[in-house]
């Protein structure tokens, strides 16, 4: 049974959202605003069913180049991680340009790549290097954070550098892991969306994001924010999904999921 704070935490965002969606409604009306400067929620939603086939197609797009992009950084970020962690030359090697690639702006490697690359390719490839350095970072983090003292423990008794990593590094590093993965989905929307546009304004692609610069040349602002409200809610539902995920995956031992319980 939830406890009336628990009741609060989820009662509360919906008054507030259900209070702005009224007011936004309300003064669109009282100022009779013009759909092609400020749509309605209700304009939104009637243009969201309308043009769902449009938009629902697109969405699919978008969400199978995240995907794609997450698991590559994914795999990518936690393989390269378990390396650096076997190899401090490795790391000190290769660290930096993981650095450099975070820190240069999507935006601005998205039209370089669209050149060299496929489309599509091209596409993914933005949302990898986005969502890449939380993996690997937290990971990196994790495998390095580990007790000094269970580390000693485990050489004491002869454990093999595979038995160290499997049996103690990574479930201690695991919670670092799973949170880099939380950020990292996200941020592969966001790449893929950077990624769309870019490929919109050369005159190609048919994701979500193109579909929102599309309706914006058109002056279709009502189609733009039902599509802006799909990309929203596409990442809500991976940021919860793998917020679930890792709640599962800790929830029987780690701190920052048994104080949820208790």
């Amino acid at each position: 049974m939830k406890s009336p704070h628990d009741l609060v935490r989820l009662i509360a965002p919906v008054v507030v959202l259900a209070a702005g969606l009224v007011l936004w409604e309300a003064i669109v009306r009282a100022y009779d605003i013009q759909p092609y400067v400020l749509p309605s929620p209700l304009l939104v939603l009637k243009t969201l069913v309308n043009d769902w086939g449009v938009l629902s197609q697109s969405l699919g797009i978008t969400l199978l180049t995240t995907l794609e992009g997450f698991f590559a950084a994914a795999i990518g970020g936690i393989a390269l991680a378990l390396l650096f962690n076997q190899s401090k030359w490795l790391e000190y090697s290769l660290f930096p340009y993981a650095v450099i690639l975070q820190v240069t702006p999507i935006i601005a490697i998205a039209p370089l790549l669209l050149i060299y690359l496929e489309q599509q390719t091209a596409v993914i490839v933005c949302a990898w290097i986005v969502a890449f350095f939380p993996v690997l970072s937290n990971t990196t983090l994790g495998l390095n954070s580990v007790d000094r003292n269970l580390a000693g423990l485990f050489q004491l008794y002869g454990a093999s550098k595979l038995q160290t990593l499997l049996f103690l590094k990574l479930p201690a590093a695991l919670p670092y892991i799973l949170g880099g993965l939380r950020i990292a989905g996200g941020l592969s929307l966001i790449g893929a969306v950077v990624a769309e546009i870019a490929a919109g304004s050369a005159g190609a692609g048919s994701g979500l994001a193109f579909r929102i610069a599309e309706s914006g040349y058109r002056l279709n602002i009502p189609r733009m924010f039902a599509a802006l409200l799909l990309l929203s809610l596409a990442g809500i539902v991976i940021y919860g999904l793998l917020a679930l995920v890792s709640h599962l995956l800790l929830r029987r031992w780690h701190e920052s999921a048994l104080g949820k319980e208790s």
